[in-house]
């Protein structure tokens, strides 16, 4: 009996845990049918079963990160160096310059030119005749690549502040061009004061450059800002002149500062009319890197470079340095003691 009990005890156990094991069995059948509902439509699980989730997939929504746009070039206030005749007349002439060619966001108008222009202590209607100084963009920085003088006498000058210039597109992108402006100023206490501004304009570049424009501006000796760039393409500069820039650039590296653009129409004080707007002549303010107005640079390079200048041409070579010549080949005054004016009568 006892061992009856036990064989029935052992046999009820028995199904007990066979019961148990089937339960686990299928515990475990659905784990794993729960786990192929979800897995990717290439397992062969997956066929037979689909979850909501991927009947219905949730969309996902991308922000898209703003752009911000590019900054434009920032540039420090051009300063006279060493070795300028009336420096103040310089610096007045880029102040204004800068005033009317640059400004923070917001600061495009009339009005808002117009109150730069009397912070300076000038009259606001100077404004008035900015022109292309102040095209139609809600951002403009300047850089002022160099001032020379156009003509320094005693009550009066004019100063060719030679610029680059960018500019904020309504697209947000930065739009660089350039250009050169005369300054006209009387003397006056403390400061002179400015009585004109003069936009320069190039007009439209010719429909072909001719290859010696092609010539001259791919040269990397020869350094042009954006105004004179725009001359030589507008076909408006004699072959003389660009001959001559290529020969030079042999030598030296040249960086010139006003062609024709931007230049007064007569030699400052006269009526004599200027070789520069017949596209006759061009000016330079650097040979091989040293500006010729700095009294650290040395007096017999821009000599070689003026008589080299006279070789390749030209009837009328200006300069700080005074050289004995036939006629008016070479000559200086106050106005041409901060760069080499090369003119050519034909």
């Amino acid at each position: 009996m006892t061992s009856g009990d036990g064989d029935r005890g052992t046999g009820r156990r028995g199904v007990l845990r066979a019961g148990a094991a089937a339960l686990l069995l299928g515990a475990a059948g659905c784990g794993s049918g729960a786990k192929s509902a979800v897995a990717p439509a290439s397992s062969s699980a997956s066929s037979s079963t689909t979850s909501p989730e991927q009947t219905n997939p949730t969309p996902v929504t991308t922000t898209p990160t703003p752009t911000t746009p590019p900054p434009l070039p920032a540039s420090p206030l051009w300063q006279p160096g060493p070795g300028e005749i009336q420096p103040d007349v310089k610096r007045r002439a880029v102040e204004l310059v800068a005033a009317l060619g640059a400004w923070p966001p917001g600061g495009q108008g009339a009005e808002p030119a117009r109150a730069r222009v009397a912070a300076l202590g000038l009259p606001p209607g100077l404004a008035d005749q900015a022109g292309r100084l102040a095209p139609a963009a809600p951002e403009a920085s300047l850089e002022v690549v160099d001032a020379q003088y156009g003509g320094i006498l005693a009550d009066s000058a004019s100063v060719l502040v030679v610029c680059r210039q960018w500019t904020r597109q309504p697209d947000g992108s930065v739009a660089a061009g350039g250009i050169t402006v005369d300054v006209r100023l009387s003397r006056a206490a403390p400061r002179w004061d400015v009585t004109a501004v003069n936009p320069g304009d190039p007009g439209p570049a010719a429909a072909s450059p001719a290859p010696a424009v092609v010539k001259v501006l791919a040269e990397p000796r020869i350094e042009l800002p954006p105004e004179a760039a725009a001359d030589l393409r507008s076909g408006a500069v004699h072959d003389t002149v660009l001959a001559a820039m290529l020969r030079l650039a042999g030598p030296y590296s040249l960086s010139v500062s006003v062609v024709r653009t931007g230049h007064p129409l007569d030699v400052f004080g006269t009526t004599r009319p200027s070789d520069h707007p017949l596209g006759r002549a061009f000016d330079v303010w650097r040979i091989d890197g040293r500006a010729v107005v700095d009294p650290a640079t040395p007096r017999q390079l821009i000599e070689s470079f003026m008589r080299d200048a006279a070789a390749a041409g030209s009837y009328n070579v200006g300069g700080p340095v005074a050289i004995a010549g036939v006629g008016n080949q070479y000559f200086t005054d106050d106005t041409h003691h901060d760069h080499v004016h090369i003119g050519f009568n034909s």
